[in-house]
């Protein structure tokens, strides 16, 4: 019999890539998701087709969680706030973040999930110490968003010592796509700078543009996800990153952009402390064990962002 996935935050701007590929997985296909930012006529089309159920819940409401992941046999819990908005508002972070988390990883537990696929960031190594990143560096998560990421990877190793239930984390580094909304700098620095090349104004650079991040397309970050699910039992309770292993400037991103766009411009800069100076994933782990690693490269990416964003 086909596995049913339950997929918190299914609706969302990566989970909307993942539904696709369970289907051709085979899967039946549970989206669980409040709709504040989910994609509503995409949800329509798959629910129109029997293929997709919809759950309008938030994952907030422990009762609403269990119901929905009855009769699952694995989950992705992709629902989250984002870091940005976690710093305006602590509480409703830690409440979506870790409590959301929490009756997630509990239900799964209590109900004899298989596989639970979580999504973590690269946040939660702070300020990196060495480059590439690896999954045994220490933690030293900045803002209440990366500290729930942390704790929610603690919570999965609880559960899982006092159940069947197995789990992967994906520290997802800086994710990029066509149709991302700009909710969050690290992970949506792109479209800022896209939005403003569209108004034909250059793009605006906190600090002097040496920061770098490894900008990794969603295309390749769901592929991981579906990837995980398949992950043999004995390899399977560990962190794992998702990255190109490339680390991008954001003053070479914004140049790349511009060229790409094709106008004559140079990016503004302005001082501003930024929260992460470096960072590239070292991505050994995640061809070791998912045998994943990116098919789309940062240049090809960029220019097909630019080209669906701007035409």
């Amino acid at each position: 019999m086909p596995s049913t996935v339950l997929i918190t935050g299914g609706a969302g701007f990566i989970g909307s890539r993942v539904v696709p590929m369970l289907l051709e997985r085979g899967s039946r296909v549970r989206v669980m998701d409040n709709m504040s930012r989910g994609n509503r006529a995409r949800v329509g089309e798959w629910v129109a087709t029997g293929a997709v159920e919809l759950v309008e819940q938030d994952v907030r409401y422990g009762g609403a969680v269990h119901h929905a992941m009855t009769g699952c046999d694995e989950v992705i819990h992709f629902a989250a706030d984002s870091i940005n908005k976690s710093e305006a508002d602590p509480f409703e972070s830690v409440d979506v973040n870790i409590v959301g988390a929490n009756n997630v990883f509990k239900a799964a537990a209590d109900l004899g999930v298989r596989r639970m696929v979580y999504a973590s960031s690269a946040s939660v190594y702070g300020d990196p110490q060495r480059l590439p990143m690896h999954e045994d560096d220490p933690l030293d998560p900045l803002t209440p968003y990366c500290i729930g990421k942390a704790t929610g990877e603690r919570l999965l190793g609880y559960y899982a010592r006092r159940s069947p239930m197995t789990w992967i984390a994906l520290r997802f580094f800086n994710v990029y796509g066509p149709g991302q909304k700009a909710t969050a700098y690290y992970t949506s620095v792109i479209n800022h700078f896209v939005n403003r090349l569209r108004a034909g104004e250059p793009p605006i650079i906190d600090g002097r543009g040496e920061q770098s991040m490894d900008f990794v397309h969603v295309h390749d970050i769901a592929r991981a996800a579906v990837l995980a699910l398949d992950v043999e039992p004995a390899r399977a309770n560990v962190p794992i990153n998702v990255g190109t292993g490339i680390d991008t400037s954001v003053a070479e991103l914004a140049r790349t952009l511009i060229a790409a766009v094709g106008l004559d411009l140079e990016p503004q800069f302005r001082p501003r402390d930024v929260l992460v100076s470096r960072r590239a994933a070292d991505n050994a782990r995640a061809l070791d064990i998912l045998g994943w690693k990116p098919t789309i490269d940062v240049a090809t990416g960029m220019q097909d962002l630019v080209d669906s964003e701007i035409g």
